[in-house]
């Protein structure tokens, strides 16, 4: 819609944690951008040159070094704190059921279902190309849906690998609070638990190329059932 600011519905504890880290940094950034505007403003009316035309000069002042030295540092700590708990959470896979390799091209994704491979069959593989504007049914979104949708199921512990087979892409889904490089020759991983069942919209995050605005990523999340019958 118009006119809309801030971060998109999370989904994930994740990104619900980057949210709340979010607003607690933003509550310390104005306190600081307070203090500031109100000691220049001070600082502008006192010192102007009509109503002190010969100012003391004042070359040092241990006390206030030492206090805009140890109030910063210690603003710094409040907002370590939370924002390691939370690097750490986002570096932690925790036991997944359900692995699925997702694989950047000039310019789609190729997702591997690989769990479900067999020797005799032929493994759950497909590309997911962006639908293009003259193809869109009414209620699709411009630039964003895809032919097949990553499907996941709902409440489940997901592990998502990433490359690449050309050239730098980042596969991100904000409301997912996922964002990770796929780098060619390169394994990267990351975890998701989608709290509910919803169709989660990203976009590729490196510029990779002159198509690089027309690889859309759609995740899909339902009900168990729903999706061992999409199996």
């Amino acid at each position: 819609e118009p006119w809309q600011l801030g971060f998109q519905d999370a989904a994930t504890p994740m990104m619900q944690g980057i949210i709340d880290l979010h607003h607690d940094i933003f509550f310390f950034l104005m306190i600081i951008l307070i203090f500031v505007l109100w000691m220049l403003v001070r600082a502008l009316w006192h010192f102007h040159y009509e109503r002190n035309p010969i100012p003391e000069r004042i070359v040092h002042g241990t006390t206030i070094e030492i206090i805009w030295t140890i109030f910063p540092s210690i603003i710094l700590m409040f907002i370590a704190i939370p924002s390691f708990a939370l690097l750490y959470s986002m570096d932690e896979v925790v036991d997944p059921a359900i692995t699925i390799k997702a694989i950047g091209h000039q310019w789609y994704w190729t997702y591997e279902y690989s769990d479900y491979n067999r020797s005799d069959e032929q493994s759950l593989t497909f590309d997911s190309y962006m639908i293009p504007e003259d193809d869109l049914e009414l209620g699709q979104l411009r630039l964003l849906e895809v032919d097949n949708r990553m499907v996941v199921p709902a409440k489940t512990h997901l592990r998502m690998i990433i490359t690449s087979a050309d050239v730098l892409h980042s596969w991100a889904v904000p409301s997912l609070g996922v964002k990770c490089d796929a780098v060619p020759g390169r394994l990267n991983q990351t975890s998701i638990f989608i709290k509910r069942e919803g169709v989660y919209y990203g976009q590729c995050s490196e510029i990779c190329g002159t198509n690089h605005a027309f690889m859309p990523i759609v995740v899909e999340a339902v009900s168990l059932d729903a999706y061992v019958s999409w199996v």
